[in-house]
């Protein structure tokens, strides 16, 4: 029996609580998952898994011994890659899940940047505004803007994530600026709908806090099309800097109510405690926050133009 392999079988299972998905993420039959899992119930003599038609659920014996066979794996697997490090060999593929708002315009130089050090490593990058357990989704880590939401993941901030306020230029023509937050009422708004605030909205004045209930023309999962639909003169749209920048420095949007501030979030990078991306998720990790050591790029400009506030309010 292949020990290694029987604990890798049994620690995918209980963290996909199926085995055909244990099966899939391992490039194996379920038979073989079946088998090896088997093996290591006769080895230690007691059953890993309390099974039915529908699904398992890991027995006394197997909830005792998850934790210490995860970490087995992760350190087995950082092993194998500090020594391929000491050849200058590090291979294997990287499961990383992202937001559009950072991937589209941003994260392929800093990928670029990865790959030229560790051609070796295959990245594979699943692009959506969906928050999700990187264990159940079977990847690495997630970058997102949603802290760890439990204990068996580690967080670690990226950068802040300002939001902005703005129309297009045509649009405040027609229609007017607001001079407050309560005037955002006589205007079609679109707003996207999973912030972590979700519907309450705090605007921070010099002299007030301002508390709302906002109701949307337009509510979507996704910044780039509220970034369209404000150039399309439809409307005005809140939207995170690291979308609005580009096109408020190029004059095509105007940033309103600059006066008043939103609250910050942070982009957070996301994993298992127990991960087994190894040397390759340290690497990949410390090479993106090496990249945000100081603000944002895209906020840079805004801050100089007095557009957003480099003082953060979380």
């Amino acid at each position: 029996m292949d020990r290694y392999l029987s604990i890798e079988a049994f620690v995918t299972a209980a963290e996909t609580q199926n085995f055909s998905e244990a099966a899939r993420r391992l490039s194996v039959s379920k038979s073989v998952v079946t088998t090896r899992i088997q093996q290591l119930e006769n080895y230690v003599g007691a059953p890993l898994f309390h099974r039915n038609t529908r699904n398992i659920q890991l027995s006394e014996v197997g909830e005792a011994f998850l934790t210490e066979c995860a970490d087995l794996l992760a350190r087995t697997t950082d092993l194998v890659d500090q020594m391929r490090q000491a050849k200058a060999t590090i291979t294997g593929r990287l499961r990383v899940h992202a937001l559009p708002g950072l991937v589209l315009g941003h994260l392929a130089t800093y990928l670029r940047e990865f790959q030229d050090l560790y051609p070796g490593v295959e990245l594979d990058l699943s692009v959506n505004d969906t928050v999700v357990d990187p264990v159940k989704a079977g990847v690495d880590c997630t970058l997102q803007i949603f802290k760890p939401a439990s204990n068996e993941l580690i967080g670690r901030p990226l950068f802040p994530v300002r939001r902005v306020f703005c129309a297009s230029p045509e649009y405040l023509e027609k229609h007017g600026t607001p001079k407050g937050p309560r005037n955002l009422y006589e205007h079609r708004l679109g707003l996207y709908s999973n912030y972590p605030t979700r519907d309450r909205w705090l605007f921070y004045g010099k002299r007030e806090t301002v508390s709302m209930d906002l109701r949307p023309a337009l509510r979507t999962n996704s910044v780039h099309l509220l970034e369209e639909y404000a150039a399309a003169h439809a409307g005005i749209v809140c939207i995170p800097t690291l979308v609005a920048s580009a096109p408020i420095m190029s004059g095509r949007l105007t940033p309103i109510l600059t006066d008043w501030q939103l609250t910050s979030f942070w982009l957070w990078v996301v994993y298992p405690h127990t991960h087994r991306g190894g040397l390759k998720l340290k690497l990949f990790i410390e090479h993106i926050l090496s990249r945000f050591s100081t603000e944002p790029p895209w906020d840079e400009d805004l801050i100089r133009g007095g557009f957003v506030s480099q003082s953060l309010i979380e």
